[in-house]
């Protein structure tokens, strides 16, 4: 029996690598909904989607989740088995400037998702949440069970309202929900806006990159596959209420990142040094016992095999020449 599952932001680059894998299982049907916002180029996500345009379980809507009377039609239409919540604004900085578009998609789009969830009792709901909802916190590396009652940035807030609402759906109305707070997804099809796909697209084309600070940042950077077997494993294990690190528990500093990148691509990098801006952490660092525990789940991709997946990735379907190095 075909088993209908929701992926909200299904174009993205998480979403997207998902549906590759999960549209394998023919017993599910998958549902995508993605606005195609313009956020970064719309022809990025319609080339992410193209391969499963022609698939006989794949359904694609082009809908905003902020568009309430938009997708109760898709709830009333399809039985579903279980929602992925991936689709929100993203990026910490511009949600400096557009805050209340933030609050708009991340929280007010969660919660639509949530009271239709409730409503035609859906067993299973995932929400992609942020390694962003720690904050500046000093205490490492960042625990499930740490306060997060400081974030820093419009997003991270939104972020962490969300998943407040959730809990409060699971503990008023029995919602089976996991929160999966993601730290620094890269890989194949990454967003332009990350560092992994600025500083490779800047390096190959002999062009400067921004350092902001001295380089002693750190990000948990986790390869884009894991993230994926996280959430599939995730699938498997409705939980009442969890929150779920999936990180690579190994920060890598912007140096370190630098270095990494000028190796496999064979060229040096032509620094400009900027100030920190508003809004960045200085660390992020998953503790991921739980996923472990609850899962059995760890990442398995390092970040200089990870990275040469990305740089290869770039080369022949970006730059579309063969890999430097």
């Amino acid at each position: 029996m075909t088993k209908p599952i929701l992926v909200t932001g299904g174009a993205g680059f998480i979403g997207s690598s998902l549906i590759e894998k999960l549209i394998q299982d023919k017993d599910y049907l998958i549902i995508c909904v993605d606005d195609l916002n313009d956020y970064y180029d719309p022809q990025q996500k319609q080339k992410n989607i193209a391969p499963f345009l022609k698939q006989t379980n794949f359904i694609f809507y082009k809908i905003d989740i902020t568009d309430y009377q938009a997708l109760k039609t898709i709830f009333q239409k399809h039985k579903l088995d279980k929602i992925i919540h991936l689709a929100a604004r993203a990026g910490v900085r511009a949600s400096i400037n557009q805050p209340l578009l933030y609050k708009k998609v991340n929280v007010g789009g969660t919660l639509n998702l949530l009271e239709l969830a409730r409503i035609n009792k859906t067993p299973q709901f995932i929400f992609g949440s942020t390694s962003s909802v720690y904050g500046n916190q000093k205490k490492i590396p960042f625990s499930e069970a740490d306060s997060c009652n400081e974030p820093i940035s419009p997003y991270a807030a939104s972020k962490k309202a969300a998943e407040l609402f959730c809990h409060t759906y699971a503990h008023l109305h029995g919602l089976k929900i996991t929160c999966l707070r993601f730290f620094t997804v890269y890989g194949p099809k990454g967003r332009p806006d990350m560092a992994p796909y600025l500083f490779t697209e800047a390096i190959v084309k002999g062009k400067s990159i921004e350092r902001f600070g001295d380089g002693t940042t750190k990000r948990d950077y986790t390869y884009i596959d894991d993230i994926v077997d996280g959430i599939i494993k995730t699938l498997q294990k409705p939980f009442n209420y969890e929150i779920i690190n999936l990180g690579s528990n190994q920060p890598i500093s912007l140096n370190e990142f630098i270095k990494t990148l000028e190796k496999l691509i064979g060229k040096k990098a032509q620094i400009i040094q900027k100030t920190i801006p508003c809004g960045d952490v200085l660390l992020t660092y998953a503790d991921i016992k739980k996923a472990r525990i609850l899962l059995g789940w760890k990442p398995t991709t390092n970040f200089e095999s990870g990275m040469r997946k990305f740089v290869t990735w770039y080369c022949q379907e970006v730059a579309k020449n063969r890999p430097l190095r």
